[in-house]
């Protein structure tokens, strides 16, 4: 195989390289060698047919194999002999005009790492902002899941149903005078006004008594599931069992035991455990960004263009997600785009500083153990078929670059973890308040900076760009939920446990 150099532009190559045509040949005669015992052909016996049919037979199918082998091995030797370590898969490209038992040209284009050395982990200092949890904060927050625990008494009999309250409903649903399927229904609760039933349907129930009857007319939406039912008009003859309305909930040991937990102090134990772990979080995220601008201010190279753009093109694509879920999504994408520059110079960030750490990872021994890597190989199959999963699986253990992109997150966090362990770490009590305000910060407070106040009214726009995109990066499971919600995952809230209430063919 013959080597030219064409181009040699920063971290940019373009090599051409000439594989003999003798050396295909010589493939594919070692191929025709290893399937002739296997040939059949009339008149010859097993493994007694002639190369030369052989070749006439397979001939096409047995070049392709031998050059796409040829072209493969030749490129990972280019990357051997010139000691290449390439950012992302090389471009290849076969010149024009080749035919079979002629040399074949290839190109080759490829973008390699910078050279980085990689810094002393010695002498780093770190502040860690930790958010005690107070006997007021487990309080608001048991008051906050309590509210969320909505439950319900029965009403004076003389109460007339006004939105907010629930109704325990019998009811028969007919269209053209013939009952249909799923619009039969007994004991159903409903809360008026919360829109879970067809338009119009909930509305005709407001005023009505425990122990009325009442036949209400409803029209179906033209894009109802229902294929039968789309834009359809229907009766339905309502029998109200009960009107019942909100009762308030009072945190004790009742309220705990109705949750399915043994007392009211095992629920404060979870609910404080709650709010521990979400201020950990934003503990670890302030230091991780603390620790990432002290790396970033300290070094500047230059970074793989390609591997820039493919970071920023995910980052677009997540955020234009994220804007087509808001209330206004036109608004949103306008704010996003005009943005954009600060989002492309935080894809160089995140690259550059991708790098580095992997540089302080390798010279310091830190690695994905064997048993960790399939830990994430089955966490992505997870997100496909149960039919699909083994072919993930065995893809993704075929595919080095594939590996790469899974290991790098768990890569990141334990070089993190490693830089950690090696600083020197003071630790200094805020509010959360002040600990979210030292996220969103430009920089860091210096240890001995007073403590904010409060968060700072506007964010610079690169700093705003970058938490929006680090949030439109987390999975949905890692985003921040409303304080209301918090209490409720960790209390195993009995939402889940008690029995759906039967859905009819009603509802939206």
């Amino acid at each position: 195989m013959q080597i030219v150099e064409t181009s040699n532009d920063g971290l940019k190559r373009a090599y051409t390289l000439t594989i003999p045509a003798k050396d295909i040949e010589a493939r594919i005669d070692s191929e025709v060698k290893k399937i002739a015992p296997q040939v059949r052909m009339p008149g010859f016996r097993p493994g007694k047919v002639p190369a030369n049919l052989i070749r006439k037979m397979h001939g096409e199918a047995l070049h392709s194999d031998a050059l796409n082998t040829a072209l493969r091995e030749s490129v990972n030797g280019l990357i051997a002999e010139k000691a290449l370590r390439p950012a992302l898969q090389p471009r290849v490209d076969m010149a024009e005009g080749y035919e079979q038992g002629k040399d074949a040209q290839l190109t080759v284009e490829v973008e390699v790492l910078p050279e980085i050395e990689a810094p002393s982990v010695d002498g780093l200092k770190l502040e860690k902002l930790v958010v005690p949890v107070t006997d007021k904060d487990l309080d608001e927050a048991l008051a906050r899941f309590a509210a969320n625990q909505k439950s319900w008494k029965d009403a004076a009999k003389t109460r007339k149903a006004a939105n907010g309250d629930q109704l325990i409903i019998d009811f028969v649903g007919r269209v053209d005078g013939v009952e249909f399927e799923g619009g039969k229904a007994e004991n159903t609760p409903l809360v008026l006004g919360s829109g879970q039933f067809i338009p119009g349907f909930e509305d005709q129930l407001v005023g009505v008594k425990t122990g009325d009857t009442k036949t209400i007319t409803v029209t179906f939406p033209a894009d109802y599931p229902a294929e039968n039912l789309k834009g359809k008009d229907a009766e339905f003859d309502i029998t109200v069992q009960a009107v019942k309305v909100e009762d308030e909930t009072k945190v004790d040991e009742d309220f705990a035991k109705s949750l399915g937990l043994e007392s009211l102090d095992k629920l404060k134990d979870l609910v404080r455990i709650q709010l521990e772990q979400e201020t950990a979080g934003l503990t670890r995220t302030q230091m991780k960004r603390q620790l990432l601008d002290k790396l970033a201010a300290d070094h500047d190279f230059p970074v793989p263009p390609t591997m820039v753009e493919a970071e920023f093109a995910q980052i677009w694509q997540q955020l234009q997600a994220e804007a087509a879920r808001e209330d206004d999504p036109e608004a949103a994408r306008a704010e996003i785009e005009a943005e954009k520059d600060d989002y492309k110079r935080i894809a160089e960030r995140r690259v550059r500083l991708g790098l580095l750490l992997s540089e302080i990872g390798q010279a310091n021994g830190v690695e994905i153990t064997a048993q960790e890597m399939s830990m994430l190989i089955q966490q992505a199959a997870a997100q496909y078929r149960a039919e699909d999963r083994q072919r993930f699986i065995e893809y993704v253990r075929s595919e080095p670059m594939v590996q790469a992109q899974l290991r790098a997150p768990l890569y990141e966090d334990k070089v993190v973890d490693f830089l950690f362990d090696k600083a020197e770490v003071t630790t200094r009590e805020v509010t959360r308040e002040e600990l979210e305000a030292a996220i969103e910060a430009e920089e860091t407070p210096a240890a001995d900076a007073k403590p904010a106040k409060k968060a700072a009214a506007k964010k610079p726009a690169a700093k705003k760009a970058e938490a929006k995109a680090d949030e439109a990066e987390k999975p949905a499971a890692e985003k921040k939920a409303p304080a209301k919600k918090a209490a409720a995952k960790k209390a195993d809230a009995p939402a889940e446990e008690k029995p759906a209430a039967k859905k009819p063919a009603a509802k939206k």
